[in-house]
């Protein structure tokens, strides 16, 4: 078998078998097939596509490329949840103890964020002790015992993915159907999950930015789950306006204990509860989501999605009193108010725009090696369809320097009032196959 042969036969258009996929990806990760071949491949799967077999034996091969995590050991129907990222995106926070609160069990395998702000476990290191260095033995201990628990990232997960992602990040192939959900669903399913559990993102703020892309994204992404034994859902969500109203690590913290309380904000709220009634009928504790959400209500209601997030901090290492005392949480320095300059109703918001000032904050990393700063971010005052009168404030600025004018500027630039405006719809559609 040869690498041109098959570059050859994909650029015309033509089905790839298991035996060549799996050639592929097995040269690639070893080094015996060169940049300049593989580069050569995605552009022609980027422009040829891949039917829904191709798609399942290219994440196969992508999971077989290194370790697997077996969970076996782990009682009952391990469901996992992938969002493809947003501004201010909390669910993880919110849903790993919800949904364990009712005996479901979350191994959740999270890493951190390059962006906006950081990742799930960034987030959960602005409480003081939280640690997520766990041996595998601990971390089944713990999901066997109180069902949720969250690990960092295995360094040899899914290596065939790392290497092509870097590849097509300089090839201008990063945007290709099959690529992008072989990615995701490779990792996925490396990290032992029975079900999984899809938030697509659509708006600005995406990284779909059309309803179209993202249901094409969340249709793959479902079949090549479900093609491989792992039962799939998807939803497709707004992501026009950022989730919720805290953009920042420590203040996100802060918004997922307000929602495990029932305080938090309707959108952060309907989303949690539309990506956890799919968990809970996948791990089948109920058997339509109106019956699964109505468990996960009563969940917050009675304290117990509560009680199961002290736990969870708890058991790895974390000062369980900041969800009675958020103000423990990193604190900034300085609170300033950015007012409108104008009466009227917020018409729009660029997400990933405001995601970026809360990056100038220092929130979130633009390479890899930048530190963090925990307590820094945004917290919005008004969403979009909501009425503002002039001087009121739009956003606060949670910042360690006096310095934010740029801050200010860009929020100014990419928050729009009108003299109408609707409120967006959050929850798109419910993908199931």
């Amino acid at each position: 078998m040869r690498m041109v042969d098959l570059i050859s036969k994909k650029r015309d258009g033509h089905e790839l078998t298991t035996e060549e996929i799996s050639f592929f990806i097995d040269g690639y990760t070893n080094g015996t097939i060169p940049d300049y071949q593989a580069s050569a491949m995605a552009m022609a799967i980027y422009f040829k596509d891949m039917n829904d077999r191709e798609r399942a034996d290219l994440t196969r091969s992508m999971v077989n490329s290194g370790e697997t995590i077996d969970l076996s050991a782990i009682e009952g129907i391990k469901v996992d949840k992938h969002s493809t990222g947003g501004v201010g995106d909390t669910t993880t926070l919110v849903l790993a103890p919800l949904v364990a609160s009712l005996g479901i069990p979350v191994a959740k395998m999270s890493g951190r964020g390059l962006g906006h702000t950081g990742g799930t476990i960034d987030k959960l290191e602005s409480i003081s002790g939280f640690h997520v260095e766990l041996t595998k033995e601990k971390f089944i201990e713990l999901v066997n015992r109180d069902k949720v628990a969250v690990i960092g990232q295995s360094g040899n997960l899914t290596p065939a993915d790392k290497k092509l992602y870097a590849l097509r990040d300089v090839t201008g192939t990063v945007n290709s159907i099959p690529l992008i959900a072989s990615s995701i669903m490779s990792k996925k399913i490396a990290a032992g999950a029975d079900a999984i559990v899809l938030d697509v993102k659509t708006g600005a703020g995406a990284f779909m930015k059309t309803e179209e892309d993202a249901e094409n994204l969340a249709h793959a992404m479902v079949q090549i789950g479900n093609h491989v034994g792992r039962k799939t859902m998807a939803i497709i969500s707004d992501m026009s306006q950022p989730l919720g109203f805290a953009i920042g690590n420590a203040l996100e913290v802060k918004e997922a204990i307000d929602t495990l309380k029932g305080e938090g904000p309707d959108d952060l709220t309907e989303l949690v509860l539309t990506l956890g009634s799919q968990m809970v009928v996948l791990a089948k504790k109920a058997s339509t989501l109106e019956e699964a959400r109505a468990k996960l209500q009563e969940s917050i209601k009675n304290g117990k999605a509560l009680a199961k997030f002290k736990d969870f901090i708890k058991n790895q290492g974390g000062d369980v009193s900041v969800v009675d005392h958020p103000e423990k949480l990193p604190q900034a320095k300085y609170k300033i108010e950015v007012p409108a300059k104008e009466s009227g109703f917020v018409a729009k918001m660029v997400a990933d725009e405001i995601g970026i000032a809360a990056m100038l904050l220092g929130a979130g990393r633009a390479a890899k090696d930048d530190v963090i700063d925990l307590a820094v971010g945004l917290m919005l005052r008004k969403k979009v369809g909501d009425p503002v009168t002039k001087g009121e404030s739009l956003v606060t600025i949670y910042a360690n320097s006096e310095d934010v004018e740029s801050v200010k500027t860009k929020i100014y630039e990419n928050l729009f009032i009108a003299s109408e405006a609707q409120k967006p719809v959050l929850i798109h559609k419910i993908i199931i196959e």
